[in-house]
């Protein structure tokens, strides 16, 4: 390496660093999983332990609650003890309470079960990227940050076809959709032992031998802690929760917490009642319901492909500035045509999904890249979070909005939702393309650039 190089930040990719792509990618392929197959189990669930709507509401969004409050906590714990140690507890975690819930016999126990296993997701999200993070080089850092939520989705359609498949296995084929989950949970696991410490985190809490022999055995014995960044010195950084709000870092988290919440408000409520929504639309039958749901899901994927393009190719800020007015615009369109059909309210939802999964991954890729090594993880739980407040209520009343508004109202306060988060990109987002981890977090204040990022 030279003098201004860094190891990290300029590294060729690998096969390594494909490897810890595609483990991290286990989380967030369960939580779309997850989330999603719950729609469709509350379809034998609701007869099978009598539910009233309100208790629909409380199931659907008892693991958004539990998100909240996994995020916060355990991306605050990742910082303190390690992203390692945290990487394989939460998904046996994630395991056990899928299980569990499948021997539920009461709602309260669903409820409870669905909030630990919330709980478990939450953690993954600063977990497993902050790792990746850290370990990525900067020319595919978003790319390959971006790629692992994209699986969100991919997670989202398997269970609606698993749980096409399984929707005539009687009246309690609810009970083996919700523990379905800990069978990925446990392929995840198996993937991921032996995976090491960041290198970044252990010298960030002085563990210089410690990072010098993960150095050694993942890019070369030539190499030593001298080769990652000026950031990095072996001084032990001691980050509080409170950091995230100090300097230039509160606007960042005051940004990170808006954008992410509008995406996901929407974006949850349609997931997890899907097959509701497409009835209130007057859409009938399995091939309808369930392959209509299934289509929604299969978009977001398709809209990922050329989002984790365009994101080295045009930036962060520009492709979430674009892609919050393509969603405001397709979910406002339907309220102004006059009894609106099923057609062009189902045109909507697609391009929703389209333009979403064009840009949903950035929620993974921004708060990783705006805040240091100390609170890195901390900052990613703080908007996992936040964001989780607005999608629980949004998913507890999204049953009543059908109800009460119709279809186009419901996707109206969704248009309304996206707009507040354009107007927060506007305003707060920095462009973070091309950029170490080091320029991110040492500038003052980077600015959204004039000109399309090469």
């Amino acid at each position: 390496m030279s003098a201004t190089g860094n190891l990290i930040d300029d590294a060729p990719l690998t096969r390594f660093h494909k490897r810890l792509t595609f483990f991290a990618s286990g989380g967030p392929f369960i939580d779309g999983y997850a989330l999603s197959i719950i729609g469709i189990a509350l379809i034998t669930m609701t007869p099978g332990l009598d539910l009233s709507p309100g208790e629909i509401g409380l199931i659907g969004a008892a693991s958004l609650v539990g998100i909240f409050f996994g995020g916060g906590l355990f991306g605050w714990l990742t910082d303190k003890i390690g992203r390692h140690k945290m990487y394989i507890a939460d998904l046996i975690a994630l395991a056990v309470f899928s299980l569990l819930n499948g021997f539920a016999t009461e709602v309260w126990q669903v409820v409870l079960c669905r909030f630990f296993l919330g709980m478990a997701i939450g953690a993954d999200y600063p977990i497993a990227t902050s790792l990746l993070a850290e370990f990525l080089p900067k020319k595919v850092r978003g790319r390959l940050l971006g790629a692992t939520f994209v699986v969100w989705a991919v997670g989202a359609a398997v269970a609606y076809a698993v749980g096409f498949l399984l929707r005539d296995t009687g009246p309690d084929a609810w009970r083996i959709m919700v523990a379905s989950p800990a069978v990925f949970a446990i392929i995840t696991l198996l993937c991921r032992l032996g995976t090491p410490e960041s290198p970044r985190w252990l010298l960030s809490r002085g563990r210089v031998d410690e990072a010098r022999a993960v150095i050694k055995k993942v890019y070369g014995q030539q190499y030593d802690i001298s080769d990652v960044s000026s950031d990095a010195a072996g001084e032990s950084k001691q980050g509080r929760f409170a950091d995230i709000f100090r300097g230039q870092y509160w606007k960042r988290t005051l940004f990170v917490s808006i954008f992410w919440t509008a995406q996901v408000i929407p974006l949850f409520a349609v997931y997890t009642f899907a097959p509701d929504l497409l009835a209130s639309f007057g859409m009938t039958g399995d091939a309808n319901l369930y392959g209509g749901s299934f289509l929604i899901s299969m978009l977001f994927v398709v809209g990922g492909v050329p989002g984790l393009w365009l994101v080295e190719k045009i930036g962060r800020r520009r492709l979430l500035l674009w892609t919050f007015g393509i969603i405001s615009v397709a979910l406002a369109i339907p309220v102004f045509i006059p009894d609106v059909q099923a057609g062009p309210l189902f045109l909507a939802l697609a391009v929703f999904a389209l333009a979403s999964g064009a840009s949903s991954f950035l929620e993974v890729v921004y708060p990783n890249e705006l805040f240091p090594t100390e609170v890195r993880a901390t900052a990613v739980g703080f908007g996992t979070a936040i964001s989780r407040v607005g999608s629980a209520a949004s998913t507890y009343l999204m049953p009543l909005a059908i109800l009460n508004f119709g279809a186009a109202g419901s996707l109206m306060i969704g248009a309304v939702i996206s707009l507040v988060g354009l107007a927060a990109t506007f305003l707060l987002a920095p462009e973070t393309a091309n950029k170490t981890l080091h320029e991110l977090t040492s500038d003052p204040a980077p600015a959204a650039p004039a000109a399309v990022v090469k």
